[in-house]
């Protein structure tokens, strides 16, 4: 068996996605709150539904990179 390293770069990398995604996940939630005109106070309360849409995007992206990923092994390969 072999040992897997993770090195920091990827780390980086994968906490900037993860901050990335929540940062996004934000916007939309502010959005809403400006397109239907309700409270800010929602900026907060509904922090527990940012947090999993964040999820949602991080593991939409990370469906993507693996695609890309894998069509880039694909055409290296010939």
């Amino acid at each position: 068996m072999q040992n897997i390293t993770i090195t920091g770069a990827q780390i980086k990398r994968e906490i900037t996605i993860i901050s990335l995604s929540f940062i996004a996940a934000v916007g939309l939630n502010i959005y809403s709150i400006l397109k239907y005109k309700t409270e800010w106070s929602e900026l907060f309360s509904q922090l527990h539904v940012v947090v999993l849409i964040a999820i949602a995007i991080y593991f939409l992206v990370s469906v993507f990179r693996l695609v890309f990923w894998g069509i880039t092994r694909l055409i290296q390969k010939k």
